[in-house]
């Protein structure tokens, strides 16, 4: 089993609504996002997956998440913003746009340079 990693960033702003601290004001993070993808079959050029096409997916994920505030965002109109369901959220978006014969494996949300959330599907 082969596993690929791609990392980027993004900007967005959020407050939780149900959390009691400084984190229900308004505040921004520069999130820092890492995407592992498997699979056991590599291509005629040796490769899972070239790193430029899954950094391309990720940052179609992305842009929607990119400078915006997520609390405005329709998939967090209801759903707490937080490092855990952006992760969910990133990982959901992004396994709809692998080509067959890849999984998931999971994705990592770095809120603070020290802070990180990391998710993955049950096998």
């Amino acid at each position: 089993m082969y596993t690929v990693c791609v990392e980027d960033w993004f900007a967005a702003a959020h407050y939780l609504r149900k959390y009691h601290g400084k984190c229900e004001n308004p505040h921004g993070h520069n999130y820092r996002v890492k995407v592992y993808v498997s699979g056991a079959q590599l291509d005629e050029g040796g490769m899972l997956i070239d790193f430029s096409i899954l950094k391309k997916h990720l940052k179609t994920v992305l842009e929607n998440l990119d400078h915006h505030d997520l609390n405005a965002t329709p998939y967090f109109a209801e759903l707490e913003p937080s490092a855990e369901n952006i992760s969910r959220y990133i990982f959901d978006s992004l396994k709809a746009l692998l080509p067959s014969g890849l999984r998931m494996k999971g994705v990592e949300v770095f809120e603070t340079e020290k802070n990180s959330v990391l998710y993955q599907e049950d096998a």
